[in-house]
């Protein structure tokens, strides 16, 4: 079967202390109903930073700041080579005392590194998972 040229999606890997951001797809589509770490697809134009930003302010309505690249990988999505990259995220604020808004969720929340391999997770974002868990255990404790 022959393959498009490759493509290139963002992982947004935003950290409250040790606690990872994961938000629950909607049920629809391909994936639909599993955890992931929010992003999504880097249009033609655009630069890994100006997707994390954008995704961010469509899926959550905030502004973020994008902090080191964490970890990448690879994988095919119908046919096509993506190269997933996964960056550090420093969002505004949790969520919590003012909710994000949500529009690509049905929700999300903080949860240890240790709970994604529990979850009905995306599979592209597991491939990063070693890495980014690698990332988070290594940070100092009040990062």
């Amino acid at each position: 079967m022959q393959r498009e040229s490759k493509a290139s999606s963002i992982a947004c890997i935003a950290l409250v202390g040790k606690k990872v951001l994961i938000a629950h797809r909607n049920p629809t589509g391909q994936m639909g109903g599993r955890w992931e770490f929010p992003g999504g697809k880097v249009e033609a134009g655009e630069s890994d930073t100006e997707a994390v930003i954008r995704e961010f302010r469509e899926e959550f309505g905030v502004d973020v700041t994008v902090g080191e690249e964490i970890a990448e990988a690879g994988f095919v999505h119908n046919g096509t080579d993506v190269t997933l990259h996964a960056y550090r995220v420093f969002v505004p604020h949790d969520g919590l005392e003012i909710p994000y808004v949500l529009t690509e969720h049905t929700g999300y929340r903080w949860a240890g590194i240790d709970e994604v391999e529990g979850l009905s997770f995306v599979d592209s974002d597991l491939k990063l998972y070693p890495a980014v868990r690698q990332y988070i255990e290594a940070l100092p404790d009040n990062a």
